[in-house]
């Protein structure tokens, strides 16, 4: 299956989804607290999930000044991180919040018609592309743009469909990722059903979708945990816990850490900090050989803050204090792992130089796009509502064309 588009020199080249991806990780490094883990003869792990005995911290691998944890599970995982990756991993994340910063300022223009930001949450989604092969498949909700630049997304696409020209931003067969799935928590039913489809096909890939903390109380989630356990899809349910669902606080969806939840469906689940980009890359790992190996879904909490807006149309200072926000801006994603280059001499002039270019680069390539995008015909509104020619569709646009040439001058 195709990895990445092939495009503008904008278009993230190096390192792919496969450079970043494990291609072999240790069975026993799949077992979690909330895991055990048995190989069979074939050489295929399988989990059952039950609640830890004890209390499971989040999986943590740098704290916000730098300094590494001493996890020696987790860590065994990225040990193949070395300076070069690393130092690509910090750059994807402050290209990501380049991306964002400059869609937001186009929506406060007037260029865009609304705008998902995903400030604060750079490490989650980073960490958690960086995990996957060219052949794994990503559903995403509207906040995934970090996820859609790794997968290959040209950034003159990425604002297609905020800027209203489009159905969707870009085609999915070209990076195995759908469009922002505006229905809160859908996209978890049909990464499970196209995770089940592969499965039946015999296609040992990963299937990864992405929802919020608010998605996790929507019963498409849990209808869609339910049938993955069930049916052992190879699903990873990548929950990024922001702390609010618009305004309502994570506490009114769950009274117990949310990735409990998965034990319910008998589906290992583990919590892990989401501004710790290593830590996620680790857990993601973990969970995405699982489920090319057949050994099921998984559930990922990554734990992490949305700094910004629900949107562009919500003011967060209306039910969120200055104080909390200040909190995490000390946790930024970013800033910890610049802590982390400086602390082990990876941070020198000419890297900032190349991220500051990069990150200009990608920026001034999405705005010009964006203005430059031409409206389209009004017909095209009935192009690709079915996969094949319908009647009814066609009928449609028959009807209004004539109309459109009855009113046009």
């Amino acid at each position: 299956m195709p990895t990445t588009s092939t495009a503008s020199p904008a278009t993230r080249a190096t390192p792919t989804a496969r450079d970043t991806a494990t291609d072999t990780i240790p069975t026993s490094a799949i077992a979690t607290d909330a895991i055990t883990a048995n190989a069979i003869s074939t050489g295929i792990v399988t989990a059952t999930a039950s609640p830890p005995e004890k209390i499971a911290y989040p999986v943590q691998l740098v704290q916000p000044d730098g300094r590494r944890v001493l996890d020696r599970e987790h860590a065994a995982l990225v040990a193949d991180i070395g300076p070069t990756r690393l130092r690509q991993l910090y750059l994807d994340m402050v290209v990501a919040r380049r991306i964002d910063t400059e869609a937001t300022a186009l929506q406060r223009q007037g260029q865009l018609g609304l705008w998902p930001p995903l400030l604060g949450q750079e490490a989650s989604q980073i960490g958690s592309a960086h995990a996957l092969h060219p052949d794994d498949y990503v559903f995403c909700s509207y906040r995934e743009a970090g996820v859609a630049y790794c997968r290959g997304v040209d950034p003159a696409q990425i604002t297609r469909l905020w800027r209203g020209v489009a159905h969707s931003c870009w085609d999915p067969a070209q990076i195995n990722m759908t469009n922002p799935a505006i229905v809160v928590g859908s996209q978890g039913l049909h990464a499970t059903g196209y995770a089940y489809a592969a499965h039946l096909d015999g296609a040992e890939i990963a299937v990864i979708t992405y929802f919020g903390d608010g998605a996790t109380s929507q019963g498409d989630i849990a209808e869609a945990l339910g049938f993955a356990s069930s049916w052992s899809a190879p699903v990873v349910f990548f929950c990024q816990n922001n702390h609010w669902a618009i305004s309502e606080p994570v506490r009114v969806q769950s009274a117990t850490p949310i990735a409990r939840r998965a034990y319910g469906y008998g589906i290992p689940g583990i919590q892990v900090d989401g501004n710790d980009v290593l830590a996620v890359l680790a857990v993601a790992r973990q969970a995405v050989a699982r489920a090319r190996a057949g050994g099921g879904p998984s559930f990922i909490e990554a734990i992490t803050y949305r700094m910004g807006p629900h949107t562009t149309a919500d003011d967060p200072t209306r039910y969120r204090s200055a104080a909390e926000t200040e909190l995490w801006q000390r946790r930024d994603p970013i800033d910890r792992i610049r802590r982390l280059l400086e602390r082990e001499a990876l941070w020198d002039s000419d890297f900032e130089q190349q991220v500051r270019e990069r990150s200009d680069e990608v920026g001034a390539r999405l705005r010009t796009a964006t203005i430059d995008m031409p409206d389209p015909e009004p017909t095209e509104l009935f192009e690709h509502v079915y996969a094949t020619p319908h009647s009814l569709v066609e009928r449609e646009r028959r009807e209004y064309t004539a109309y459109l040439e009855g009113v046009r001058p």
